[in-house]
């Protein structure tokens, strides 16, 4: 099927040219959906499991689950199917996929490959290392660089570590919480395993004499260009979560990573209003398991939940969950579950964060028509959060993004400054540090830290490699803008911003037709895209880089 037509249901199929058509119409896909649907369509009906697609769209690289399930969201989307009534693809339960829709391979002329010039720039080769696996931690993660908006070559360089030797580097002990699995399907079952993965995470970090190192789910390495690192953990916590309707199984082991032996493990079989008995349970038994020491200071914060409401809590872990997803829909969906947290629990810091977070998300990607108001309601509520508990890093980092939208850097590099006194792993922390560097003309400055934000947490996703590129190309230093930028696309296809560096690198570069490929990109993602009223509401002060962006864009037609 590779490179010639085939007929899937109603769509005529062009992989080659990455193009669904059904009679007039045409649905462009991104080539990692149309790789999904080729590797379907070679088995109709047969169920695919989730490793297989994995290892055959993204061979030689790890990737996390939602990689794939965006990849599935987005083909059905193209397809027009519904994930609840398949006409076309099929979940199978803890399994895989299956497309049901019949299969014609069409036995003619193959299609014309598409030019080059839309795939790898010639000059340039791109080494695929192994990378860690994208996890969602709501406590960092969901709020990782939300609003600009969950992972094949890195530019990361540094040498090899051993978990014994990470201990050893930080003078401190160091613990990598690993995704919890759910052990059942469905959308809460999925937002209550990353909310305590993300809370326990949190709550670690919150240790003087500890520090968290962000998971890798696969392999625990850092991507690196010319080898791998490894930065695992000495310590790694594991577990799964099951969620009855009144019931809560969680299952938790704790292991050393450097000799393979379990610790400590616990099984909790507890009515589910009991959640924060058990998470608060989880702390105290791990910090007891670990060689740490914890001040009384430290077991007041511990003991002071965010909030103690289940029906608030739950709210809030569905507004996470749509948070991630970065689209206006689900920005407005977010918001309304944050509130309904709130009304619960008025004094819920981190909702009001979350709630900042949508304001400034319509702010940034044009969703409103009062930008300056949305902007102004995000620094209220990011504040509000602030007051409530300064000392939770997510305020810390929401106040200081805010801050940043306003283009008022030395207050946000206050916040993220005071952010690492609390945990100098705070990877987030570094990025937006990096990205403001970067914002006022100093993207040399902004690399270092960016790595070092990339190192804490490998499987951050596509925003650090958009900042990593961004950086560069300012730098003048296209290549790596390159790859950097193409790891962040692999990543989340679906981002503007992405789109519109790699239109500037490729002219940078010199290959006109694939920015001009980009430029066309752009326009699909946003009909009528002026760079001037773009860059209205981009928080990038410095003049010089602004005025070399418009000019790499209109040589590639924008």
């Amino acid at each position: 099927m590779p490179g010639k037509r085939s007929r899937v249901g109603q769509w005529l199929v062009e992989p080659a040219l990455d193009a669904l058509r059904r009679g007039a119409e045409t649905v462009r896909l991104e080539p990692k959906a149309m790789e999904l649907l080729v590797a379907l369509a070679n088995r109709p009906g047969e169920v695919v499991s989730r490793e297989e697609l994995l290892s055959t769209v993204w061979p030689g690289v790890v990737v996390g689950d939602e990689a794939l399930s965006q990849a599935v969201t987005k083909l059905r989307r193209a397809l027009g199917d519904d994930a609840r009534v398949p006409t076309y693809i099929e979940t199978i339960s803890k399994r895989g996929y299956r497309l049901i829709a019949e299969v014609e391979p069409l036995d003619g002329v193959p299609v014309v490959e598409a030019p080059a010039s839309r795939h790898v720039p010639s000059r340039f080769s791109v080494r695929a290392v192994t990378i860690g696996a994208l996890a969602a931690s709501l406590a960092a993660g969901a709020y990782l660089w939300h609003a600009m908006p969950q992972r094949t070559a890195s530019p990361v360089h540094g040498e090899s570590r051993i978990a014994a030797d990470a201990d050893r580097m930080s003078g401190f002990p160091t613990v990598t919480v690993m995704p919890f699995e759910s052990l059942a399907d469905g959308g809460e079952q999925i937002y209550l395993a990353r909310g305590i993965t993300a809370d326990l995470t949190t709550d670690l970090s919150r240790l003087a004499s500890l520090r968290v190192i962000g998971a890798s789910r696969a392999t625990g390495q850092v991507p690196d260009v010319s080898h791998p690192t490894q930065t695992t953990a000495r310590y790694v916590v594991s577990g799964s979560v099951q969620r009855g309707p009144n019931q809560l199984r969680v299952n938790v082991h704790l292991t050393d990573s450097t000799t393979g032996q379990q610790l400590w493990s616990e099984r909790y079989e507890r009515p589910l209003g009991d959640l924060f008995v058990v998470q608060d349970e989880l702390v105290a038994r791990l910090v007891s398991a670990l060689p740490v020491k914890m001040s009384e200071a430290e077991r007041k914060r511990l003991a002071g939940r965010y909030t103690r409401n289940l029906e608030a809590y739950d709210y809030f872990l569905q507004g996470q969950a749509a948070l991630l997803t970065r689209v206006r829909d689900d920005n407005e969906k977010a918001r309304a579950m944050y509130r309904k947290a709130l009304a619960l629990d008025p004094a819920f810091g981190r909702a009001y964060a979350g709630l900042a977070l949508t304001y400034a998300a319509d702010y940034r990607n044009h969703w409103t028509d009062r930008g300056p108001d949305a902007l102004a309601r995000a620094l209220e509520l990011a504040e509000t959060a602030f007051r409530i508990d300064p000392e939770i890093l997510e305020t810390q980092w929401v106040l200081a993004y805010v801050h940043t939208q306003n283009r008022r850097y030395a207050q946000a590099i206050g916040h993220l400054n005071h952010a690492i006194s609390l945990d100098p792993s705070f990877a987030d922390a570094y990025a937006l540090l990096g990205s403001i560097h970067t914002y006022i003309g100093e993207p040399a400055e902004a690399i270092p830290l960016v790595r070092t934000a990339i190192q804490l947490n490998p499987e951050a996703g596509y925003l650090y490699y958009l900042v990593l590129g961004r950086a560069y190309l300012f730098r003048g230093d296209a290549e790596q803008a390159w790859i950097n930028l193409k790891e962040a696309l692999a990543r989340n296809a679906a981002n503007l911003e992405i789109h519109v560096y790699l239109a500037a690198t490729l002219t940078l570069i010199g290959d006109k037709a694939a920015a001009e490929w980009e430029a066309e990109e752009i326009r699909a993602l946003e009909p009528g895209f002026s760079i001037d009223k773009w860059l209205q509401s981009y928080p990038m002060t410095d003049d010089g880089q602004k005025l070399r962006l418009r000019s790499l864009l209109a040589q590639a037609g924008l």
